[in-house]
């Protein structure tokens, strides 16, 4: 028997155990449903130091990884003393895989690390030779986060942006109004990456290119009214692109798209998830939310909420970016609570797992 049929076995046994309403199972057993629920939850932190609360729950097990920001980042001395030290309390973790320890690199303003690549998107697309710009850009940001002890990148952004100006224009942050030469150029940049090691995140799922100025989901529901065959041809022919190079995580968009399901946001939607992406598009790696903090989530609750709804419609993976432990801890116990009173499928979360361990046993 593989590892990966050793582990979804016991995985599976440990879930049924919960919905079952039993006590946690034994450590020689598997994980417990809060630690079960913890691989699923991706936690922030506020200033230069990590706090008692997450270095314990990596210690526990029940996180699978951190996420960085300016705030967290003195220089690249300091947050590699701060990486030494998560991997050090994972070391002392019954999960025997490293963090996911991420940032977001894009490029341009957007760098959370000092360093490379230092052109934006739109100043790679303007680029002589592009594809060239965008490989560097790519091989760049892999090596400036394995440099700080980091294995996963929130970037490159495949948003195809429709005037200048615009919400993603404004920043630099899209290659190109073309879908082929975003695609293209998105696909060079996590090819390019992920050959550093660091796993590539291809971001907003289905497509935030379409907004106008001022329409952003941290702020305020967004709906894009863009017709299906539009949708389908330019805001997700990027990520055809990049899903074939292998890109191993996408990142989902909090706007509405009528079109594929006017009632839900992207990454609370089974149908952009699970049919969308996964099916039409062919996605078999890891899905994860943008910040469940997003006021766009406003009419959906809680953290703990929101995190069950992300799950349920197919996100492996929540971001809980509040720089605030207790929102993990939040996502992570509501997590845990429906995996056991049977609100979230137990063979759904068995193969969530599975995907971001499989993830992580790749990474360093």
């Amino acid at each position: 028997m593989t590892r990966v049929t050793r582990r979804s076995t016991l995985l599976a046994l440990v879930a049924v155990t919960a919905l079952a309403g039993s006590a946690a199972a034994a450590p020689e057993a598997g994980l417990t449903p809060r630690q079960l629920a913890g691989q699923r939850v991706i936690y922030s932190y506020p200033g230069l130091t990590p706090p008692a609360a997450l270095l314990q729950r990596i210690r526990a097990g029940e996180a699978a990884g951190v996420i960085f920001f300016g705030e967290n980042i003195q220089s690249s001395q300091q947050i590699a003393g701060v990486v030494q030290q998560l991997r050090a309390a994972s070391a002392q973790s019954p999960v025997p895989y490293p963090l996911l320890l991420m940032t977001d690199q894009e490029g341009g303003q957007v760098r959370r690390l000092p360093g490379e690549p230092a052109l934006s998107e739109k100043q790679v697309g303007q680029a002589a030779d592009p594809v060239a710009a965008a490989t560097t850009a790519g091989r760049g940001a892999g090596y400036t986060l394995a440099a700080a002890g980091m294995n996963v990148n929130l970037a490159p952004v495949l948003d195809v942006y429709r005037q200048p100006g615009d919400f993603i224009d404004q920043y630099g942050r899209s290659y190109s109004n073309d879908p082929a030469v975003a695609g293209r150029l998105g696909a060079a940049d996590v090819t390019a990456q992920q050959a550093t090691g660091v796993a590539a995140t291809a971001k907003h799922f289905p497509g935030l290119g379409s907004a106008p100025a001022g329409a952003n989901t941290d702020t305020a529901p967004v709906t894009l009214n863009v017709p299906l065959a539009e949708l389908r041809a330019t805001d997700e022919g990027p990520y055809s692109s990049a899903i074939r190079a292998r890109v191993n995580l996408v990142m989902l968009s909090w706007a509405v798209y009528p079109a594929l399901d006017a009632a839900r946001p992207a990454g609370l939607s089974p149908t952009v998830i699970q049919q969308e992406l996964r099916q039409r598009n062919g996605f078999g790696g890891i899905t994860i939310t943008d910040a469940l903090e997003a006021r766009a989530l406003a009419s959906y609750g809680s953290t703990g909420n929101r995190a069950v709804l992300a799950a349920g419609a197919g996100s492996d993976l929540v971001l809980a970016s509040a720089r605030d432990v207790t929102q993990g801890d939040n996502a992570a116990d509501a997590l845990a609570t429906a995996l056991g009173n049977g609100t979230l499928s137990a063979a759904d979360f068995t193969a969530a797992v599975d995907r971001v361990s499989d993830l992580r046993s790749q990474l360093h």
